[in-house]
């Protein structure tokens, strides 16, 4: 069976003969009928309670990469996508431009159609979420429409507005799930959107709210897209035209990288959404072999969340450091980027008070990064319920910044935005009762913590 994203799938019956049919559900099933196999069982990451995938992972999505699963039990949602289990309907915003245009054309109509409908969906302040917000195409494309394919991904829950200017969008999911997405507007002319790419988070960083909720599951690649055209649709006229995208919100990105790569091609297509890739920046705690993937496969910009300059502070704030050390990720980007032209990651510091915002935090920073193109984000600790954690003072982050500057260093500050709506860098998400445990703090780090 080809599990490729062409709308029309084969299925080899005997030795010469072949089998076209139009809904993978119906492939998927006559398949196991003449082989005698079960379909494959649902993930074991998602809530025992969820009846099954929600009908957002119908879209058509690329074929598992080899590399794509890290271990503790990571899901590949691009797998899961290929097999719609609820409704029939094709999730528009599943499918790259490339898979719309061969979907349209199985029900007879011409590649064109497929150009106007994406410029509905993704272009022209149309932002379509409903068949009867097409206006101008053919009449029998629309009825088609209107009976194969879904429009939407997620349905509005709420917006919170800090005294800022931050919004704080609540989506809801089929499946009843919430995630969250944060608007940024900056008085430069510069609207960034903060997309989540998974509900919850298996890092467990320890200064993050998110990482207290565990994964839930991975987003769909319609579930990250549609985050930045629903806010975009809801937001534009009060906050002006969106700019950037980072995918900074709930969850590791490259944890779901199939979903996530793909999500960032549909976000920079230059008849669509047409953002800049080099304005289009994904995130990681630092999952090295998909940082490669990341770096040989899409051309939009990469931030690692550093946050420490020796192994054992990282070990402990960042668990995922443990299996990716900072010697290994570090000299995995002096060899990548150095086969890349004028490219350079974004390293992300939060600074925690009496943890990591030493003098000589300073200079082993200035050490771990030579040889690496790159600019460094001196970001403000977000304070949330249940935190061990104190923000750095703003003068010490001034003396921290001057000295990397010194060294020569392209460094910014970056000040907490949203805060009072906890819409800012790691206070997103909602723990239930059943927290993921913090980690024992060592002890010459007691005293900062415990303060």
């Amino acid at each position: 069976m080809e599990m490729s994203c062409m709308w029309t799938r084969r299925l080899l019956l005997g030795a010469n003969s072949v089998l076209l049919v139009k809904h993978p559900t119906i492939a998927f099933s006559t398949f196991a009928a003449t082989r005698s196999i079960q379909p494959p069982p649902l993930i074991s990451l998602f809530s025992s309670s969820r009846r099954s995938l929600s009908t957002t992972t119908a879209a058509c999505s690329p074929p598992l990469h080899p590399h794509s699963d890290i271990g503790n039990g990571a899901v590949n949602a691009a797998a899961a996508a290929a097999i719609p289990l609820e409704s029939p309907k094709m999730l528009l915003k599943g499918m790259s431009y490339t898979e719309l245009e061969k979907w349209v054309q199985s029900y007879g109509f011409r590649p064109g159609q497929a150009m106007m409908l994406w410029k509905r969906l993704y272009g022209n302040g149309i932002w379509a979420h409903h068949v009867d917000e097409l206006q101008g195409l053919n009449k029998d494309f629309v009825k088609m429409l209107g009976e194969h394919a879904k429009f939407k991904a997620l349905s509005l829950e709420n917006i919170l507005t800090a005294s800022d200017g931050t919004r704080k969008i609540l989506f809801r999911l089929d499946d009843g799930l919430v995630i969250e997405t944060v608007v940024i507007p900056c008085d430069r002319g510069r609207t960034t959107v903060c997309v989540s790419s998974q509900v919850g988070c298996a890092m467990n960083c320890q200064f993050c709210f998110t990482g207290r909720m565990g994964l839930k599951r991975h987003l769909s690649t319609a579930e990250i897209v549609e985050q930045a055209v629903f806010a975009q649709r809801l937001l534009t006229n009060e906050v002006g035209p969106f700019t950037n995208v980072v995918f900074m919100g709930m969850g590791e990105p490259l944890q779901n990288i199939d979903s996530v790569i793909k999500a960032a091609d549909i976000m920079v297509h230059d008849q669509g959404l047409h953002f800049s890739p080099r304005k289009v920046t994904v995130s990681t705690s630092g999952l090295v072999p998909q940082l490669k993937r990341f770096l040989h496969e899409s051309n939009c910009a990469l931030a690692v969340s550093l946050n420490a300059t020796t192994d054992e502070v990282r070990n402990w704030i960042m668990p995922i450091n443990r299996k990716y050390n900072l010697g290994l990720l570090l000299q995995t980007l002096r060899e990548e980027l150095g086969l890349k032209n004028s490219y350079k990651v974004l390293f992300e510091y939060v600074m925690l008070e009496g943890v990591n915002d030493s003098v000589d935090d300073a200079y082993r920073l200035i050490d771990l990064v030579q040889g690496i193109p790159c600019k460094i984000n001196l970001i403000q600790f977000n304070p949330h319920c249940g935190s061990q954690f104190r923000p750095t003072s703003t003068e010490k982050m001034i003396k921290f910044r001057n000295i990397l500057a010194e060294a020569k260093c392209v460094v910014f500050m970056r000040y907490s935005k949203g805060d009072d709506q906890m819409a800012a860098c790691g206070q997103l998400g909602k723990p239930g009762a059943i927290q993921t445990p913090l980690i024992r703090v060592p002890e010459q780090f007691k005293m900062a913590v415990n303060a």
